[in-house]
């Protein structure tokens, strides 16, 4: 994905003050959504975002743009409650994306051994 990632570009957006939404759910060679994600945001934190401007790409600029922060982009209540939960602090080091203890998707705790079972499934679909 690195190739397709312009560094500059990124950061010029960046110091123009253009709120950027990460980008990875578009269909490319090699990127695939979800696991691409943690990449990009680190390309965007290597570009000169902080990781919580990196974080916000995925989070509350999106549900901004989208005009959906009444129940997106943060977490509150009564607002649509899908979300990771880390081992470690991203703002600290945004590779921590990746230390993943479990996912909530529509009220369902995906803990790591679900996560697995969900992977091995995609991949034995894959393969048929």
């Amino acid at each position: 994905m690195r190739s397709y990632f312009s560094f500059d570009r990124t950061r010029d957006l960046k110091t123009a003050g253009v709120k950027l939404l990460a980008g990875t759910d578009m269909p490319q060679a090699f990127a695939y959504p979800g696991f691409s994600l943690h990449d990009e945001l680190a390309f965007l934190v290597q570009s000169g975002l902080t990781p919580l401007e990196a974080l916000r790409t995925a989070t509350y600029n999106p549900a901004e743009f989208l005009r959906a922060l009444d129940s997106l982009g943060t977490v509150a209540p009564g607002k649509v409650a899908d979300l990771v939960l880390l081992d470690a602090d991203p703002l600290a080091d945004i590779r921590n994306t990746r230390r993943i203890s479990a996912v909530i998707a529509n009220g369902r705790v995906f803990d790591s051994a679900a996560r697995a079972a969900l992977l091995t499934h995609v991949e034995t679909a894959l393969k048929h």
